[in-house]
């Protein structure tokens, strides 16, 4: 294989009957020591997330900072408003008033903990992704109705296109294709 033909290689994909076999061939996936792979299915499956090795998210790291920020955020907002900037004595009431404060510190902390949630999965998902050669693929249009799909990029360290044809006939592919970008 020629220097170009490698570089234009995006990796090898193999098609399975059922999740069971998609969940085995994970599991040998990753036990075989490769990194860079997925697996597509029209639904998810339980246990593949344990079968593919994946670490747990981050997103409730990200979700939980940005909750944190818009909770005292609105507060640090409402006491210069309220108590430094424009103190207003109403009715003898405190300054500090923090049951009043309550539903604008709620409401800032919904909205940037779901702001972090939504651009935190952008970010960690790599999106936006405008164009993935696995859709160049014709039969992993099955991938959204009853196909189950395995791939390995050639990106991966391991990376050998025979050595991964191998493996997924082992593990009882119907179908093994190279995609190309």
């Amino acid at each position: 294989m020629s220097t170009t033909e490698k570089n234009d290689l995006y990796g090898v994909i193999a098609e399975f009957r059922n999740p069971k076999e998609l969940i085995d061939v994970a599991k040998t996936m990753s036990k075989s020591g490769f990194s860079k792979f997925d697996t597509f299915s029209p639904f998810p499956i339980h246990g593949m997330d344990k079968a593919m090795n994946l670490k747990k998210s981050k997103l409730g790291w990200i979700v939980i900072g940005h909750a944190c920020i818009g909770f005292f955020g609105a507060l640090a907002m409402m006491y210069y408003m309220a108590v430094v900037d424009y103190p207003m004595n109403i009715s003898g009431k405190p300054f500090f008033n923090a049951p009043a404060w309550v539903p604008i510190t709620f409401e800032l902390t919904v909205l940037l903990s779901s702001f972090g949630a939504v651009f935190g999965m952008f970010f960690l998902n790599g999106l936006p992704k405008l164009n993935n050669p696995l859709f160049n693929v014709e039969r992993f249009k099955k991938a959204t109705d009853d196909g189950f799909f395995a791939c390995i990029e050639a990106e991966d360290d391991l990376f050998d296109a025979e050595k991964v044809k191998n493996l997924f006939e082992e593990a009882g592919a119907t179908h093994i294709e190279e995609v190309y970008e």
